[in-house]
């Protein structure tokens, strides 16, 4: 005789999905009743189409490629006027397409989630396409091979791509689009370090190795991988502009010693690119747990920018001591405050003197956050109490009226580069896939991935695409103008019309 089932049967499943209904109910009127925001989802609506009529969808279709292109077109003459003072190292006499006609088509690849070059190379070459991209971008004067653009980058320096992706941004800063998101009159810019693709073999000099586990009695195994410290601006709400990305290099690294490029390191090359870059921009630098140490710090004192470092409970151990200890003494340093659906309850304590390397020191000011919330189970359909803790470091001296802005607004949306990584792998950038597997083509595609998401995001942010955006999802509002622009030819005359006035960025 068979043992009875330990797994629920059909009622009991209908029964559980109803008493999770019942108390997710009921926790969004106890939420309300505490005065505690609701949390509301930004995720693509699941809908039917919305259009009725073949017009109809046209028309929208339309709409949405013709908005969209006018938020490129509002930026593309930066980045072309920059990029087209790239030295061409080609022969005169036998170029077909021109330097930045080939970085628009680089560009474009990864607006319209190309994932390899055999792709851009099957749908980019397309009639329709091409004639919709002319009408879009009069400066695709033709569609070149994909190919054409790696030997280019093969030759050029590659770092001048970034530096039309910096000029970009530094026209935005420019033009006030983010002032509103400052903090404390600073520009949030998070940085992290990431692995863009890992191999078995080494294919080019400058890769990171590692040994891998094996069993005993077997040949020790290496690894060869590409590794890149990325910074971005990470604003409060959910914006994530790329910046500058650094890549971790093997001769780098002390080769006498053995000891490869570091992350740490890498953070010395990329502030100090920054401060060139931008002499004079207030930063506030947002920093995972890497980086609560001297150096580090005294980097970016020496540049005159604010931080916000996480601080694990593991780190500078003086520090926690030093922390604990002076709190007893300052009771007066707690705040408790709701910030959407939590509770929090902030303890700090400033000045704390913190040593290194014998005779430096930092004065630091240290900020913890206890929150708690509710949140309903997934298997039992209850309602369960959550906790978490986070701690930072901070440059400046913390109070109650500066708590919300400098942990909130700022160091909890380090999470945005994260979120931004996350994106590029896994949504159609493809920061995972090599491109070339020579350094240099590797790196300029890299660059150009980096641009293509930059516009992207204006695109995402853009007050006159957030509603379509928002409702379509970012990837499918992306693969709802791909479309349209590839299998159909666009009404020309509809198209020269909207694009012939004056283009102005507007952000949400």
């Amino acid at each position: 005789m068979s043992k009875p089932s330990r797994r629920a049967n059909r009622e009991a499943i209908k029964f559980q999905k109803k008493e999770k209904r019942k108390s997710e109910k009921e926790l969004r009127q106890r939420l309300k009743s505490q005065g505690l925001e609701v949390s509301s989802t930004f995720s693509a609506s699941n809908h039917k189409s919305r259009y009725k009529t073949v017009e109809e969808e046209i028309d929208a279709r339309h709409e949405a490629v013709t908005k969209e292109a006018k938020v490129y077109k509002a930026n593309l003459p930066v980045l072309l006027k920059r990029l087209a003072r790239i030295p061409d190292p080609r022969n005169p006499k036998k170029i077909k397409h021109k330097l930045t006609v080939l970085m628009l088509y680089g560009i474009l690849t990864f607006v319209y989630h190309m994932s390899s070059r055999r792709e851009a190379n099957k749908k980019m070459t397309n009639p329709i396409i091409i004639k919709n991209l002319k009408l879009l971008f009069p400066e695709l004067e033709s569609m070149p091979h994909n190919d054409t653009l790696e030997r280019l980058i093969s030759r050029i320096d590659v770092n001048e791509i970034e530096k039309a992706q910096i000029e970009l941004v530094k026209n935005l800063i420019r033009k006030k689009k983010f002032v509103r998101y400052l903090i404390q009159g600073r520009y949030p810019l998070a940085i992290d370090g990431t692995q863009k693709f890992v191999r078995d073999y080494l294919w080019s000099e400058e890769c990171l190795e590692r040994n891998i586990k094996v069993k005993k009695g077997e040949e020790p195994k290496k690894q060869y991988y590409v590794y890149v410290l990325e910074a971005s601006l990470a604003f409060q709400n959910g914006m994530t502009i790329p910046l500058m990305s650094e890549f971790l290099i093997h001769p780098d690294g002390d080769i006498e010693t053995e000891k490869q490029d570091c992350e740490l390191k890498a953070f010395k090359r990329l502030a100090k690119r920054l401060k060139a870059e931008f002499k004079r921009l207030p930063f506030m630098l947002l920093l995972d747990g890497l980086y609560p140490n001297g150096p580090a710090m005294n980097i970016c004192r020496k540049n005159n920018w604010d931080f916000m470092i996480v601080l694990k409970d593991d780190s500078l151990s003086t520090v926690w001591e030093e922390y604990e200890g002076l709190l007893k003494l300052l009771p007066e340093n707690s705040y408790k405050m709701k910030w959407g659906k939590k509770k929090q309850h902030f303890q700090w304590v400033n000045d704390i003197v913190y040593h290194y390397d014998r005779h430096k020191k930092e004065i630091i000011h240290v900020v913890v956050c206890n929150e708690s919330w509710e949140e309903v189970d997934k298997k039992t359909g209850e309602i369960i109490p959550k906790t978490s803790h986070h701690a930072w470091i901070s440059s400046v001296a913390l109070d109650k009226w500066n708590l919300h802005e400098r942990c909130n607004l700022a160091a909890r949306h380090r999470w945005n580069i994260e979120t931004e990584i996350l994106v590029e792998k896994h949504h159609g950038y493809n920061y995972e896939h090599c491109f070339s597997y020579n350094w240099d083509s590797m790196r300029g595609y890299h660059y150009l991935m980096r641009i293509g998401h930059a516009l992207n995001v204006l695109v995402q942010f853009s007050e006159n695409l957030i509603k379509v955006v928002r409702d379509k999802g970012v990837r499918g509002f992306i693969d709802f103008v791909r479309e349209t622009i590839m299998a159909s030819l666009l009404d020309s005359r509809y198209v020269e019309e909207c694009l012939s006035g004056p283009i102005q960025l507007r952000l949400i």
